[in-house]
């Protein structure tokens, strides 16, 4: 478990964090998110021990990390939002070079660095990093901070500025490393992806917390239920005087019911005006309209 008390760091007189506190259970994927400056490295790094909060308290696996943060490398995974390699080593040796850092016998580095290029599909054929892509020279950067098989992974935009295909690739590996109970932090600004496998999230705003909680508390929280409604009609102009307002998107009209009883109320107006409902979907606030939502 991570338990955070009234965390606080400031630098020179600026507030980063204040106060911030929560608290989640081994094997879940915990996002942070906010606007730039909202202090998401800050916390990142101080749930890494890289730096140490102003105040207040920190509690990860029943290690104090505040006085203690050098217990909490031995099962820490870190990867920082730049993939800042050794260019000039081969993805082999970069591993082995940690492997042996980690206390690693060489024949646990081979096996365990094979098993990471397995599993990220990463073929380095003794290539130096320098001539490796941005997408691969990411899968290298978390394959290092998996070589000594660590509980707690801390990931600061680990898709930051790759194709979609590669964030996909990685998005998909997080799930997995879930399955293998791990547990991980991660910060980014692909939102989607940080719906599709966070188990809680965290929006910090000015170094404060302004929501926590699953996607279905934060859901509760910022709005609940709607519905779309995507509809044909001959003469939009029809439907001008009502209260209800349209949009054009995909070759259909568009229109938002808040509940059941505007759905019902729309799609009268929209049969009485000779249209066709061509269908109806369920929508709930998306954490982009919850940035959007809180400001800046």
């Amino acid at each position: 478990m991570i338990t955070a008390h009234n965390l606080t760091k400031k630098f020179d007189g600026f507030t980063a964090l204040d106060n911030v506190s929560f608290e989640f259970e081994d094997g879940e994927i915990f996002g942070i998110i906010g606007h730039n400056g909202a202090g998401k490295t800050t916390l990142l790094k101080i749930i890494s021990g890289l730096i140490t909060p102003t105040s207040g308290e920190l509690q990860i696996n029943a290690i104090d990390v505040v006085k203690n943060p050098i217990a909490l490398k031995e099962i820490l995974g870190y990867l920082p939002e730049e993939s800042r390699l050794y260019e000039t080593m081969s993805a082999d040796n970069y591993l082995a070079f940690f492997g042996e850092i980690y206390g690693l016998s060489s024949q646990e580095i081979r096996l365990r660095s094979q098993k990471l290029f397995d599993a990220l599909s990463l073929e380095p054929n003794g290539k130096k990093l320098g001539e490796f892509s941005k997408g691969m020279k990411r899968k290298v950067a978390i394959a290092r901070s998996l070589m000594h098989n660590p509980k707690l992974l801390v990931y600061d935009e680990p898709t930051s500025g790759l194709d979609s295909m590669t964030s996909r690739y990685i998005t998909d590996y997080l799930r997995m490393l879930k399955k293998e109970e791990k547990t991980i932090v991660l910060s980014a600004h692909n939102l989607y992806q940080v719906e599709a496998v966070c188990d809680k999230v965290m929006i910090l705003k000015r170094g404060n917390v302004v929501a926590f909680g699953s996607m279905h508390e934060l859901r509760e929280q910022f709005g609940s239920l709607t519905y779309r409604i995507f509809f044909s009609v001959q003469d939009p102009h029809i439907l001008f005087g009502h209260t209800i307002n349209y949009r054009q998107e995909e070759g259909f009209y568009i229109c938002d019911a808040r509940d059941l009883k505007e759905l019902n109320e729309y799609t009268s107006m929209i049969s009485d005006a000779k249209g066709h409902v061509e269908k109806i979907e369920s929508h709930y606030p998306s954490l982009e309209e919850m940035l959007v939502k809180i400001g800046k």
